[in-house]
């Protein structure tokens, strides 16, 4: 089983399957996913009210304290919970948190610029997740290995991408096509959301064999921490992509 998140790896399930007589159910997994997505939302709203309207006159420089801190506490609850999976009914939900504080700023910094862009891309990614859920139920797409196989590559190539352009940015050097409005730069946005995207079928697909492989039953806190993790990441480039598709009007 291959999963192109790094947070569900592939032989997670398997080593841990007969550790604990109460297995993992999908039910389970959404529920907990449902609560996780609450947390976000939560502290989103809160974090919002932080940044001044637009036209306030006031400044966001005292923001990027909450805006940096957020984020950098996200990935090390993120890289702690990868490899202390049964910490994850406690490490989720202070990863929530913390997206839902950098979300919040993030997407109301975007809203200043861009009024009403937040909510568009939370009903697109909310639209997303819907409809790539009933297409894996139905069996329109299939997690077949090919089919894993290309989303991991895939999602391999964005990361190291995003690694390259984090490094030339600390050099005052930027990749051109990555962060411009232009139709290459949206063609490229268009395609790294697509890749996002496909990353939830996969994900699905893990959630599915967890239960059946019978997954003892914190790794429902690991599955939805995972999920959440390909989320955020599909939300963002969902609000990058309409910014820039915005920016052109």
């Amino acid at each position: 089983m291959r999963t192109a998140n790094p947070i569900l790896r592939a032989d997670t399930f398997d080593v841990r399957a007969q550790s604990n007589t109460e297995t993992m159910t999908i039910m389970g997994t959404v529920h907990r996913t449902g609560f996780l997505v609450l947390i976000v939302f939560a502290f989103a709203m809160w974090s919002w009210k932080m940044v001044p309207a637009a036209g306030s006159g006031a400044g966001t420089g005292n923001l990027m304290g909450w805006l940096i801190g957020s984020a950098i506490a996200g990935f090390v609850l993120a890289i702690v919970t990868s490899f202390k999976q049964t910490a994850a009914r406690f490490t989720a939900p202070l990863y929530a948190a913390c997206e839902g504080v950098f979300l919040g700023l993030i997407s109301a910094l975007f809203d200043r610029v861009y009024p009403g862009i937040a909510i568009q891309a939370i009903g697109l990614t909310a639209t997303t997740l819907m409809a790539l859920l009933f297409a894996y139920r139905s069996g329109l797409i299939k997690a077949t290995e090919n089919f894993k196989l290309g989303v991991t590559a895939a999602t391999g190539a964005v990361f190291l991408m995003y690694m390259v352009s984090w490094v030339l940015g600390m050099f005052g050097v930027s990749i051109p096509f990555l962060h411009s409005n232009g139709i290459i730069g949206i063609g490229v946005s268009m395609v790294i959301v697509v890749i996002a995207a496909l990353n939830l079928v996969l994900d699905f697909d893990f959630i599915e064999q967890g239960e059946a492989k019978g997954a003892p039953k914190h790794m429902e806190w690991y599955a939805a921490f995972g999920l959440l993790v390909t989320l955020v990441w599909l939300y963002l480039e969902t609000l990058r992509l309409l910014s820039k598709l915005q920016s052109r009007d």
